[in-house]
């Protein structure tokens, strides 16, 4: 999904330039990459995974907007036939992934959304929490200049002031490779709340739904300083390309996913024409949406 459509498809507007975890991953591995997908904005259909993550991250918003005695598993698997309904009918395109209301294949989808939530409460007792913040949109500026933007999906704050930032993963916990780029994420997060609360992160949690594994990190400042470095270093890479042009394909194992292969020159495709890095100001808008972080 474009960084200029909300969560539901539809078109919002414009904001000042700025660097998302999923945009700057998506540099990282692949200039060409980021090139569609934030300047020409190619439009991608989504899998029916993204679309299930989008449907229990959406949940979990929801259970915490219940009282805390009903924030159980029957109550989340309740929700979730009510918000794959809503966003649906929200964005007409996600009903093109199944046959229609009577299609089982979509019960079957449903119902795995349904055990990922299962498996959530095996990590945690949502009875017990009172999020100080979920699926809260933050924007953070670096001393550079550089604004920073994404969304994260639960902050826990503790009365002596102790900050926890939890990312809900609905895949399998990742080797070695992917744990990076998760950790990455979650270093952006932690930036993000230093930048703007002035504390760093005493804790950064990835819970993995699909097979009930967590991944807890602990930073410091001096590592959230030298990495605040490091996006600026990417920023100024992605400038350079965009005033040049050059945002080369990067052909590695993840093309085996890209769904852009056509427009790809390591492919035998064609990327669109260039349509250029707009002066003075770039309109280029950066941020994520939940299909990116849903997975």
């Amino acid at each position: 999904m474009d960084s200029e459509r909300s969560t539901h498809g539809e078109r919002a507007p414009r904001r000042r330039p700025a660097l998302s975890p999923s945009r700057a991953a998506d540099f990282k591995q692949c200039p060409l990459l980021y090139r569609l997908r934030a300047i020409d904005r190619v439009p991608e259909r989504p899998s029916k995974e993204q679309v299930r993550g989008t449907v229990v991250h959406a949940v979990l918003e929801r259970l915490y907007q219940l009282p805390a005695p009903r924030r159980v598993p029957n109550e989340a698997r309740a929700l979730v036939r009510p918000v794959w309904m809503e966003l649906s009918g929200e964005n007409p395109d996600l009903t093109a992934l199944f046959g229609g209301a009577d299609d089982p294949e979509l019960a079957g989808w449903l119902e795995s959304a349904g055990t990922l939530l299962d498996t959530y409460f095996t990590l945690e007792d949502p009875r017990r929490l009172e999020p100080a913040a979920c699926e809260q949109l933050v924007e953070a500026q670096l001393e550079s200049g550089l604004l920073l933007r994404g969304y994260v999906d639960r902050l826990d704050v503790a009365a002596t002031g102790q900050v926890r930032v939890v990312d809900y993963k609905t895949g399998a916990a990742p080797r070695q490779v992917a744990e990076a780029r998760a950790l990455f994420q979650m270093k952006f997060y932690a930036l993000m709340v230093l930048v703007t609360r002035g504390v760093v992160p005493s804790q950064l949690r990835l819970m993995y739904l699909a097979d009930g594994e967590s991944l807890t990190y602990r930073p410091d400042e001096p590592e959230l300083r030298r990495f605040a470095r490091t996006l600026d270093a990417i920023w100024a890479a992605i400038a350079r390309a965009g005033h040049t042009g050059d945002f080369r394909p990067n052909p590695g194992r993840m093309c085996d996913w890209c769904s852009h292969q056509v427009l790809c020159p390591a492919y035998g495709g064609m990327p669109p024409e260039y349509p250029g890095w707009p002066e003075p100001d770039p309109v280029v808008t950066d941020d994520e949406s939940r299909l990116d972080r849903a997975g």
